[in-house]
């Protein structure tokens, strides 16, 4: 990745898979703690917990300074452009153009997760060239493991990633989709 890495386009909408993948509003804002604050997205993502209406805040806020660094698109999952049911974000980091996810818990088992992350990945590859996409998954995380299958991606041979995130110890596994 080069270290003048263009900013996103402004406004960003992609459709396919049945789905609307467009922009978080300001009218989004009561929808997000809905879909965030639950203890699977607290114990398997960095989202920020618990999540009410001030991270909600901080999260557009921080989604709109991350595109214009070129850095990362956070947008909501939806169907036909309405109320948001989760993300997907793309994210340009060192090991690649790493992609995630979260459904509210009310709105699983719909295969949108799967769903949304190949349109992100199809967007990484047809407008921003990408060769490879990657998402950074706990082999413990059986449902996200399934996402990736689903999705279409294969798991790498790379080592795993370490760390610790909100007082506990995690180990990431990389799975990766190559350019069709």
């Amino acid at each position: 990745m080069s270290s003048t890495t263009s900013s996103f386009p402004e406004r960003i909408e992609l459709s396919g898979e049945g789905l609307v993948l467009r922009d978080w509003t300001e009218a989004d804002l009561d929808a997000m703690p809905e879909l965030f604050n639950h203890p699977d997205i607290a114990y398997w993502t960095p989202i920020v917990s618990p999540f009410g209406e001030a991270a909600a805040r901080t999260r557009l806020d921080r989604d709109r300074q991350l595109r214009v660094e070129g850095t990362a698109i956070l947008l909501a999952i939806t169907v036909a452009g309405g109320a948001p049911l989760g993300e997907v974000m793309l994210r340009r980091a060192p090991e690649g153009t790493e992609l995630g996810y979260a459904v509210g818990p009310a709105h699983r088992g719909q295969g949108l997760a799967a769903r949304a992350v190949r349109v992100m990945a199809a967007y990484a590859f047809e407008q921003l060239g990408t060769e490879q996409v990657i998402l950074e998954l706990e082999a413990e995380n059986a449902a996200s493991v399934a996402v990736a299958r689903k999705a279409g991606f294969r798991l790498l041979d790379v080592p795993l990633i370490t760390g610790e995130e909100k007082g506990r110890p995690y180990a990431l596994q990389t799975w990766g989709l190559d350019r069709p």
